[in-house]
């Protein structure tokens, strides 16, 4: 029958051939002896009625039908393989590997690891700190925090607390520019991070939503929102502050926000996890603990004046 497969031994030794165009090198992959692997690849090809390598002097070279089912092989090998580890985490109770952007792992979750730590002691939490588009089973993660505006398709979505932007600076710089007019002579610094913000959530726009005239930058630009962040902590000059990344310094006196207006960014901070694992003890424990985290600031938001962005002009 043409749907009836081979035996999946025989299915794994052709991978590997396949893969490393070598019965040799197949073999110490399989830990197997290169006659086991030859015997495995000859069981196949009888059971498929036609050979599936060429045998060289020294080397072998696919044949067509080889040619044909090499890929669908690698792939399912593949995807059985991220299945088994998918299957193997769920048993984990332990173990919580999570990825977020490199700023928001620095500025937000870092700071507050401790109190996760103190409140669940059981839970031992893993970090790949990337903005890299990662597959959940591929790459062994379990829960991911992305910034945008999605969408999360076949995936629990949860967005987090409303994201703006605002003029932050220690209070030194603070009593130097006490007014929105004064900041147009300040050294103003720029987190391109944000440029695929459509409106804009930058200076320009900001100075717009005040009423006050700008004309030019003058101060430093940074290509990650930490290193913004950070620089403007340093004193070196005022930034537009994103939320989730100022408001523990807001609240610990590092940071000021002298003025009530911010701009709302249409984009947030979700936190996502594939269908079904969302109540998975580690998974809810971080999803509550988030939560609860973000609430302990929810006065800062309260106290400012946001613009929505279908408020303002693109």
């Amino acid at each position: 029958m043409p749907d009836r497969l081979p035996p999946l031994t025989a299915l794994r030794a052709f991978d590997a051939a396949a893969r490393h165009m070598s019965f040799a090198k197949a073999a110490d992959e399989l830990h197997v002896t290169p006659a086991a692997l030859s015997y495995q690849i000859k069981s196949i090809e009888d059971y498929l009625g036609a050979p599936l390598f060429r045998r060289l002097n020294r080397a072998v070279e696919l044949t067509e039908a080889g040619t044909a089912l090499a890929p669908g092989a690698k792939d399912g090998f593949q995807t059985l393989a991220a299945a088994w580890r998918a299957a193997v985490r769920l048993q984990d109770t332990q173990t919580l590997t999570v990825t977020a952007g490199p700023a928001f792992t620095a500025k937000w979750l870092a700071p507050r690891l401790y109190e996760f730590a103190q409140a669940h002691p059981e839970i031992e939490l893993r970090f790949s700190a990337s903005l890299r588009m990662m597959d959940f089973g591929r790459d062994a993660i379990d829960v991911a925090i992305r910034f945008g505006y999605g969408p999360d398709e076949s995936l629990f979505s949860l967005p987090l607390a409303e994201e703006w932007v605002a003029p932050v600076m220690t209070p030194d710089l603070a009593e130097k520019y006490p007014t929105p007019e004064s900041l147009v002579d300040a050294p103003l610094i720029v987190d391109h991070s944000i440029d695929f913000l459509n409106p804009k959530c930058d200076w320009p726009a900001w100075f717009n939503a005040m009423g006050v005239s700008f004309h030019d930058l003058h101060g430093p630009q940074f290509s990650q929102a930490d290193h913004a962040v950070d620089a403007a902590l340093a004193g070196v000059g005022v930034v537009l502050g994103r939320r989730a990344l100022v408001v523990k310094d807001i609240a610990d006196g590092r940071f000021v926000l002298p003025f009530t207006t911010a701009l709302g960014t249409g984009a947030r901070f979700r936190f996502l996890c594939p269908q079904g694992t969302e109540n998975r003890p580690q998974v809810k424990a971080l999803r509550e603990w988030m939560l609860a985290e973000i609430d302990k600031t929810a006065n800062i938001t309260a106290s400012l004046d946001i613009i929505p962005v279908t408020d303002r002009k693109s």
